[in-house]
């Protein structure tokens, strides 16, 4: 396997008020070359720590995480990282944006021809000379995912990429990402709140519960693309999907709703 997990743990430490908060416990996972795994859950499930920490950027609290059965301490070039936010460089052009951790590795020559090659794979290629704020959200994010390409990660993590933006981009870059994947066949780590998003676009779902979080299912997705939301399997799928949720749903609100209660008496 090319990712694993293995009794991986996390919990928050506040050391002024003497508190702790478990995120998540007990975590199983393995993840082979090449797949499209999506994690799925509720808010407050510990899907985008979990993320943060294989990118590295979050040590665990308890169990490994390894990669290539190499552990995972800090942040690395074999894993590329895709926010909600672009997180782009505004000083520089689209291009710059792109080149600019490939320098590290390469010479200038070379970075700007790998950069070329992944604008146009995201078909930005007529906007390289462009600034941030010349482009719309959805083009930024395509800029953040040509970036991190470019490093050519062993694993894509991408975390609620598309969140912030309105419907029918969402839906276009949904379907880009697929064709990307499609032709780099790159092994994708993707965090949505949106049940139809991980159909649409994954080999394979992990839904997680919460308080504390912890994965309810594993689920296999082995009909055909393209996935529409007509379709009788996805409609079937996304039912069985939203009752695994709909308890750990009514959890959240019953504490955010008893805390309301709490801080008004």
């Amino acid at each position: 396997m090319l990712l694993k997990l293995q009794n991986v743990g996390k919990t928050f430490i506040d050391k002024q008020k003497h508190t702790s908060f478990e995120v998540f416990s007990d975590i199983d996972l393995t993840i082979a070359e090449n797949q499209f795994v999506s994690i799925l859950g509720p808010s407050g499930c510990g899907k985008s720590t979990l993320l943060s920490m294989v990118a590295g950027l979050e040590n665990t609290t308890e169990g490994s995480i390894t990669l290539e059965k190499r552990e995972i301490k800090k942040p690395g070039p074999d894993r590329g990282m895709v926010f909600q936010q672009p997180s782009l460089f505004p000083w520089l052009d689209v291009k710059g944006n792109v080149t600019f951790p490939l320098k590290k590795s390469m010479n200038k020559q070379q970075a700007e021809l790998e950069a070329d090659h992944f604008l146009k794979l995201v078909q930005l290629s007529k906007f390289k000379h462009h600034y941030i704020y010349e482009l719309s959200g959805g083009m930024q994010q395509r800029v953040a995912i040509a970036r991190a390409l470019a490093m050519n990660p062993k694993v894509l993590l991408m975390d609620e990429p598309f969140g912030a933006l309105d419907e029918q981009t969402r839906h276009i870059l949904q379907d880009k990402l697929l064709e990307i994947w499609q032709q780099t066949k790159k092994t994708i780590l993707f965090v949505t709140h949106s049940i139809h998003e991980a159909i649409k676009l994954s080999d394979r779902i992990i839904v997680m519960g919460t308080r504390p979080g912890r994965i309810i299912s594993d689920i296999t997705i082995d009909f055909p693309r393209p996935r529409d939301r007509e379709n009788q399997q996805v409609i079937t799928l996304e039912k069985e999907i939203m009752n695994l949720l709909k308890t750990e749903i009514n959890k959240v609100l019953k504490e955010e709703l008893a805390d309301e209660i709490q801080h008004s008496s």
